[in-house]
């Protein structure tokens, strides 16, 4: 008899065990939330290990679509002539090339020796890259700290000197991109896991990271910190919510990717907005919004023919210029640069390379107009810097010239934001350390007055 009741009773026991998890689970009575959390841990340990085996494996590293490096077209008198930064998913380093891809100046501090936050471990080195930077005039520069593999992935921001000391930390969830103002105020896009259930939108399920605007002072200090959702679902456009993102990956419901800081001329041209107001980029539901920092409100938001967009700049003439990763169909997929007129959605010009120029990248990338109206282009996932005139035709190309993985066939991935300096806009102190030389050559003088 013993041999037939204890393994009945065990039999039972896993029955019972089975239904009263089953109930759990479809009722999502207690111990729910805690097994559900445990589960997505364990999930998300699995696939950091997994998934980020080697930095190779992760979105830092794409395929190299040529075996061409560093300057491959340059036009001079058709382009916007000066000095380059980007940043290069390859090193936490920033660097500054001349218009025929000769790098000038460099920053380089690794996070792990600065790091003193003991409420968070640091991935790798070779996961950990700077997704944003931006220089000052005399050669100070703001860096972004990103660690592949993280949830969130953000570290934060150091200010440091031309020279890679550190001036100021900022440790936070920072993700993405951030602005700088005049009057040398940081906007920057931070975010955070939150576990409560928002009453009418309990489809956007916890665990939900959520995301945020934060002001800095000039020196690094938080002076204000918004949500974001907060602010849509308390406005008229919430109902954006309703049906939940079109693009949700693991309860990022936003996935906002970039922060734009709205001008009073910008503002004097799109009478929906005004200055001080900041035009976000919301990617999984696929939205172009504006936040008012002092009502905490969305004011005014729109969606279009883009998909999963990123970099999304209002121009002083009003309207709206974004990288729209994913809308371009037309030619079997692709990517494009979109400019818009926000009042009419009508679109007003349009990159999208062509048969002989491809032009695609699924993830980050962006754009910035420069003085002579045309755009320099990061196209991410290919490496690549274009700059682009206004009839759609290249004058500047510069691919990454760095190679990795195996046979050296994998290229590290370029930053949205890269930025183009005239010499002459920069502090002398700094123009007197860079490796700089003028078109006849000659080391440009600390003195020069060329105009910006």
């Amino acid at each position: 008899m013993d041999r037939i009741f204890y393994p009945l009773l065990v039999l039972c026991v896993a029955f019972l065990t089975f239904v009263a998890g089953a109930f759990v689970v479809l009722t999502k009575v207690f111990p729910y939330e805690h097994f559900h959390d445990a589960y997505e841990a364990m999930q998300a340990v699995y696939h950091q290990s997994a998934d980020y085996e080697s930095p190779y494996l992760t979105n830092l590293w794409r395929q190299a679509r040529t075996d061409e490096r560093g300057v491959t077209i340059y036009e001079p008198g058709e382009t916007f002539d000066g000095l380059t930064l980007y940043a290069s998913s390859h090193a936490q380093k920033a660097l500054l090339i001349s218009m025929d891809g000769k790098v000038v100046h460099e920053w380089a501090l690794p996070l792990r020796g600065i790091w003193d936050n003991p409420d968070r471990k640091l991935r790798p080195d070779g996961f950990i890259a700077w997704e944003h930077v931006y220089m000052y005039p005399n050669g100070d520069l703001i860096a972004m700290y990103v660690g592949m593999g993280d949830t969130p992935w953000g570290y934060g921001l150091v200010k440091m000197d031309k020279d890679s000391n550190v001036i100021w930390k900022y440790w936070d969830y920072t993700h993405h991109h951030f602005d700088v103002a005049d009057d040398g105020s940081i906007y920057v896009l931070t975010n955070e896991i939150h576990n409560n259930v928002i009453e009418g939108y309990e489809h956007l399920a916890p665990p939900r990271l959520d995301d945020y605007v934060v002001v800095l002072s000039p020196e690094g200090k938080q002076l204000k910190k918004v949500s974001i959702l907060d602010a849509l679902l308390r406005s008229r456009y919430g109902r954006m919510m309703r049906a939940g993102p079109a693009w949700n990956i693991k309860s990022d419901f936003l996935h906002t990717n970039s922060v734009d800081l709205i001008e009073a001329e910008a503002a004097s041209n799109f009478p929906a907005v005004s200055e001080g107001q900041v035009l976000l980029s919301l990617r999984d539901i696929d939205t172009m919004a504006v936040l008012d920092l002092e009502k905490e409100e969305v004011v005014w938001a729109v969606e279009g023919s883009w998909h999963r967009q990123h970099d999304a700049d209002m121009l002083l003439n009003g309207n709206i210029m974004l990288f729209d990763n994913w809308g371009h169909y037309k030619d079997g997929g692709g990517s494009r640069v979109v400019e818009f007129d926000p009042m009419t959605l009508e679109t007003v010009w349009t990159y999208a390379g062509d048969s002989k120029h491809f032009f695609e990248s699924g993830i980050r990338s962006g754009q910035r107009q420069l003085p002579n109206g045309n755009l320099l282009i990061t196209e991410s996932d290919g490496g690549r810097l274009l700059e682009v005139n206004r009839a759609g035709e290249t004058v500047w190309e510069f691919i990454n010239p760095v190679r990795g993985g195996k046979d050296d066939k994998l290229i590290p991935v370029l930053f949205f934001g890269a930025q183009r300096y005239k010499p002459a806009s920069l502090d002398a102190g700094f123009r007197a350390v860079i490796n700089f030389a003028g078109a006849d050559g000659k080391k440009i003088s600390p003195s020069a007055s060329e105009t910006k």
